[in-house]
């Protein structure tokens, strides 16, 4: 197979967040995290959880082997750190202080979003990761206009309480992946996709990011790519969501 697309880079990008992860939860919210998720699960990472609500538990091979109730799954996975969110961001900051509720002043904004949903439980109590399919000034800012998920200075001021499951892994966008093991933990590039240079990025973030370690994203694996191709995505959903 031939021709990799930044949608399938950026599908593996996601799949390597989940890597380490074992058996946990994930909750992957959208197109690109759920094919990365998949994707996790059916070549390095096999003991992934990939439902979050009621559901029967099956085998690849379509075996029920179980049954979780929700309630029960708030009651044992959600509150105890076992559990690896990716969401989006409208807004992000250095410090990984997410928004996903409003633009502009919170009394009068802009632009009404989502609103805060889950997102504060999700950062202060386990890992969460980010997915941003067009980075860009809008989104890469100096200061969200409300904290919906929280930052590492913000977990910070709110005491250990706050910081003991806290974990805000990485962001992948579609220029490259960053975590937060810079200075104070501001953003730090950890690779940029192929064909991607340093000024489109610079150029795209508000805020200074270091990227003088970055790598090069790697490329998907032959069985990847057959996977995520014909298994996961035959429709080729990825490329409207990230154009080649």
């Amino acid at each position: 197979m031939s021709g990799v697309t930044r949608a399938e880079i950026v599908v593996v990008a996601v799949a390597e967040l989940f890597r380490g992860d074992g058996e946990i939860l994930a909750s992957p919210m959208g197109l690109i995290p759920q094919l990365g998720a998949k994707l996790a699960r059916s070549t390095f990472e096999p003991d992934l959880l990939m439902s979050d609500g009621e559901a029967h538990l099956m085998t690849t091979d379509g075996v029920v082997e179980g049954w979780q109730p929700f309630r029960k799954m708030l009651d044992t996975i959600v509150p105890h750190g076992r559990r690896h969110v990716v969401m989006g961001a409208n807004q992000i900051d250095r410090y990984g202080n997410q928004n996903i509720s409003a633009i502009g002043d919170h009394a009068r904004p802009a632009k009404q979003l989502l609103g805060v949903r889950g997102a504060p439980g999700n950062t202060i109590n386990h890992r969460t990761s980010y997915w941003v399919p067009r980075h860009s000034t809008r989104v890469f800012v100096d200061t969200v206009d409300v904290i919906s998920g929280v930052g590492y200075d913000n977990a910070a001021k709110a005491g250990p309480s706050a910081q003991k499951y806290h974990d805000v892994h990485r962001v992948v966008s579609n220029l490259g992946v960053f975590d937060f093991t810079g200075e104070d933990h501001a953003m730090r590039a950890v690779s940029l996709h192929p064909g991607v240079t340093r000024d489109e990025v610079a150029a795209a973030t508000t805020f200074e990011v270091d990227m003088s370690a970055a790598e090069t994203t790697r490329e998907p694996t032959g069985e990847e790519l057959r996977l995520i191709r014909e298994v996961l995505d035959p429709k080729s959903l990825r490329d409207r969501e990230v154009p080649a």
